[in-house]
């Protein structure tokens, strides 16, 4: 029931509009594929910050956000209760993925009255209750105040939301199937799984107030190389590619120095423009930025430093997995198998 009344005022939310769900989508710069399961229940979003976007775009008022927030919550633990052993998988909705947006450097997209504005305050600063970890370093400001942002990170992020692998040490027997994106990071806990050959991490990054903070690096830190880890790679797909690619921060962490790097997205064969530091974001302009890190030789473990200003202050805020470095490792020699309706097969891509 939690699940059925939070898509139900998703739906409610959405019928205000004269938008199908790929306008909304494209808007959102998510999947309409994606938005739709959510509008009918058919999955709940970990993060509450794509929710908060849509409610935006829909004219939710301050009382519908926090009604919405309060049915989130409530849908994401309805969600993370295991499901008895043998559940069906529910066959996807096919994907269409929107192209990302184009913009400048400094960049505004959302336009909000002062009451929703406080709305979202009030609900990124509940998130940002929930992971203490989420702390400043400043560089040349007074330790007495707060970082004048909030953020949040998704690390199990697949790209374009369908294709992920997972290394476990267990057989095929023994691993059960792939969930929807929205239960990978329950999965992958209860299966002891590390990402494999790539961590796509997704930081929503939002201003405490209406003014101004400039993102202007963003850095990466390698802290353990390891041989990869031994098991078998599990796909989460059989190939999903499409004619749109987001742009995004690539990392090469068996580079010496890994740096993440702006790459290009594409759009029906347009070409969408690398997203370039720094942005400026404020409580009216959050940013959305993927982080897509790589490797083929080792175990690696690492996080992110995301340097900011404003109004002559400076600091740095650590991006990490709730307070540890994320992880990622090599599938190189390893068996890899996908899940077909007989089970677990041999990958054959």
């Amino acid at each position: 029931m939690d699940v059925e009344e939070f898509a139900a005022l998703l739906r409610r939310l959405k019928d205000r509009t004269d938008r199908s769900y790929s306008q909304l989508a494209r808007r959102l710069n998510m999947n309409a594929s994606t938005l739709h399961r959510y509008c009918v229940g058919e999955a709940v979003p970990l993060d509450f910050a794509p929710v908060e976007r849509f409610a935006a775009l829909c004219g939710a008022t301050p009382e519908e956000r926090l009604e919405l927030h309060r049915y989130w919550i409530l849908a994401v633990a309805a969600r993370q209760r295991p499901r008895p052993a043998g559940n069906p998988v529910p066959e996807p909705v096919p994907e269409e993925v929107p192209a990302p947006a184009p913009g400048p450097r400094y960049r505004r997209r959302l336009t909000l009255t002062a009451a929703v504005v406080c709305a979202v305050l009030a609900v990124w600063g509940t998130l940002s209750a929930v992971s203490t970890h989420h702390t400043a370093k400043p560089k040349a400001s007074s330790p007495a105040l707060p970082a004048p942002l909030a953020w949040t990170a998704d690390s199990q992020v697949w790209d374009l939301h369908c294709s992920h692998d997972y290394v476990v040490d267990a057989s095929p027997a023994h691993v059960p199937p792939p969930p929807a994106q929205e239960g990978a990071g329950a999965w992958a806990a209860h299966q002891h799984a590390v990402h494999g050959r790539e961590t796509d991490v997704e930081i929503s990054v939002q201003g405490r107030t209406s003014t101004a903070v400039v993102l202007e690096a963003l850095r990466v830190h390698v802290v353990g190389r390891a041989a990869p880890v031994h098991g078998t790679a599990y796909a989460m797909d059989q190939g999903c590619g499409g004619e749109v690619t987001p742009r995004y921060f690539g990392v090469d962490l068996d580079a010496r120095r890994p740096l993440a790097r702006p790459v290009a997205g594409s759009s029906l064969g347009t070409p969408v423009p690398a997203a370039h530091l720094p942005y400026r974001v404020s409580a009216q302009d959050p940013e959305v930025l993927l982080v897509k890190a790589r490797t083929g030789t080792c175990d690696c473990r690492w996080y992110l430093e995301l340097d900011w200003s404003s109004q002559g202050r400076t600091g740095t805020l650590r991006i990490d997995d709730h307070g540890k470095p994320f992880r990622t490792t090599s599938v190189k020699g390893l068996p890899r198998y996908w899940y077909s309706a007989n089970g677990w097969a041999p990958y054959d891509g």
